[in-house]
């Protein structure tokens, strides 16, 4: 089976806005929330023009866009708050690994959103950028999905203390809820490996090895994509001595911290679970290797057992005149019952040193 892994960054002109993903066919749209502790507007379906009119820097602004096919809207963002092309780029890029960059007025962070495929041992893999300014938090996804409803909803309600906090605590809990997409993928992995654990205690099947490698690859790249997180979430905690950008209060920075330790007991827990993929394969091979020596012993006494007989008849079938046994009346009687008495013996003997 095709090894998951990255593909290799597309190289595109720093002038020129190209989308690298594959989910072509999603229609860009946009919504707009508007609030603080006292007052609330949303927007659903808000469009570039209605920007300069809607937008208001006294308040938080999150503005969230589903789909990157229309590069158009790109670039209206861009250039409405002020987004330098590199940065534009790197959110159409997907094959970009997690990062973390900071300018003087502004903070970008993507990260890779991953979710089980459904009935498969597949993941799906959606980037997830980020754009923290002065009073205004921009992300943009390449599909529609249903991650950050709950924080919608949390917003809308004032539960909590989301509508008394700017814009960078609003960041944490969209990253939060990404990161706990990576709680749901190890989790439904680790039922797998469960899963494949009793198999390889019970079953032959070879393609249980493919499983195996399967979700070992599977683990692979979860690593792959948590380790640049935990690095960036890392640059975030060494922002709070940077004088360069001061777009996170100096009271969130406590929250990333909590993310940052998300990070390392994902790692951790995927280094368990590859442990435990280890042992399915151990098992695996240990059962295999315990029935072929189980049919090498029956077939190491099924020779044994025989030889002797073979010897005995080898003896009789030679053709000499003078072999007086030849003439006994009951000779052949004779000789059946002692190879007999002598199977008899040996089946005892290997019954005895435990060999059945």
């Amino acid at each position: 089976m095709r090894k998951i892994k990255y593909k290799k960054a597309r190289k595109v002109q720093l002038n020129q806005l190209e989308y690298t993903g594959k989910h072509k066919r999603s229609e860009s749209e946009m919504q707009l929330f508007v609030y603080d502790e006292s007052s609330l507007e949303e927007n659903p379906n808000i469009v570039l023009s209605d920007f300069q009119h809607s937008i208001d820097l006294t308040k938080n602004n999150w503005l969230n866009l589903h789909g990157l096919n229309d590069i158009s809207i790109v670039e209206g963002i861009g250039n409405f708050f002020d987004i330098g092309n590199f940065l534009l780029s790197d959110i159409l890029n997907t094959t970009r690994r997690t990062k973390l960059e900071e300018t003087t007025t502004s903070l970008f962070f993507n990260i890779k959103s991953i979710l089980p495929t459904e009935n498969s041992d597949n993941i799906t893999v959606e980037q997830i950028s980020f754009l923290l300014k002065e009073g205004v938090l921009i992300s943009f996804q390449e599909k529609r999905s249903d991650f950050f409803t709950h924080i919608r909803e949390r917003i809308r309600t004032k539960v909590g203390v989301i509508r008394t906090k700017k814009t960078d605590y609003l960041l944490y809990l969209l990253l939060d809820a990404v990161i706990e997409n990576f709680y749901i993928t190890i989790e439904n992995e680790e039922d797998k490996v469960e899963e494949l654990l009793v198999l390889a205690k019970s079953s032959d099947n070879p393609d249980i090895l493919v499983r195996i490698e399967k979700h070992r690859d599977n683990f692979n790249f979860l690593k792959r994509s948590i380790v640049p997180l935990r690095d960036s979430l890392t640059g975030i905690k060494s922002l709070q001595e940077d004088i360069i950008c001061n777009v996170i209060e100096d009271d969130s920075y406590v929250y990333f911290s909590r993310l940052h330790q998300k990070s390392l007991e994902l790692l951790e827990q995927i280094e368990s679970d590859m442990g435990m993929l280890e042992t399915a394969s151990n098992f695996f091979f240990s059962s295999q290797g315990h029935k072929m020596n189980q049919i090498m012993k029956t077939l190491t006494i099924v020779s044994a057992t025989f030889i002797p007989l073979t010897f005995i008849a080898g003896i009789y079938g030679m053709n000499f005149e003078n072999m007086p046994e030849l003439k006994f009346q009951n000779g052949y009687f004779i000789v059946l019952g002692g190879m007999f008495l002598l199977v008899l013996a040996m089946v005892a003997y290997f019954k005895k040193i435990k060999w059945f």
